[in-house]
């Protein structure tokens, strides 16, 4: 579940395998020597060790002035088609909420490049001029875990772009 680079392996082919990621002192960095194409990490040199990449569930809130929803839902599209890697995005008038999972080598990472998303997007998918009012960011293992309680986000299902 890797985002696609030039270079890499198209969908459903044997190379591209989901696996587990070690974490701590025991795993490599996809970019690392001694790491496979599929992101397995393998025994590299004692002095280079890091941490592998793995995958992120993002809550991204934004809020501000009222604006058309229209114009939000369609922003919003945009933003779906710009970067389709998101899951669900619900939306009002005046704050919307943006969903999705993110592959980052560690939580900072994860949170830096939620937090350039809207941004980034904003004149490309025309998003309203809102800011940024919330930010959740936590692990498969913990996001799972959390639905198996019952006291996590609701799935994020049916996918697409909907009103509050």
């Amino acid at each position: 579940m890797r985002r696609g680079r030039p270079g890499a392996p198209p969908r459903g082919t044997a190379e591209r395998t989901l696996t587990s990621v070690g974490t701590g002192e025991d795993a490599a960095r996809p970019d690392d020597p001694g790491t496979e194409r599929d992101g397995a990490a393998q025994h590299a040199p004692e002095s280079g060790r890091r941490e592998a990449s793995r995958l992120w569930h993002i809550t991204l809130s934004v809020s501000g002035a009222e604006a058309p929803l229209k114009e939000v839902r369609r922003a919003l599209e945009q933003l779906a088609h710009d970067h389709p890697f998101l899951l669900t995005s619900r939306y009002a008038n005046d704050h919307a909420e943006i969903r999705y999972w993110e592959e980052a080598r560690d939580l900072h990472d994860a949170a830096a490049v939620a937090l350039r998303l809207w941004g980034e997007h904003r004149s490309t998918a025309k998003l309203p001029p809102w800011e940024i009012v919330g930010l959740e960011v936590i692990d498969r293992e913990t996001y799972h875990q959390r639905l198996a309680e019952g006291y996590g986000p609701p799935p994020a299902s049916p996918v697409g772009v909907h009103p509050f």
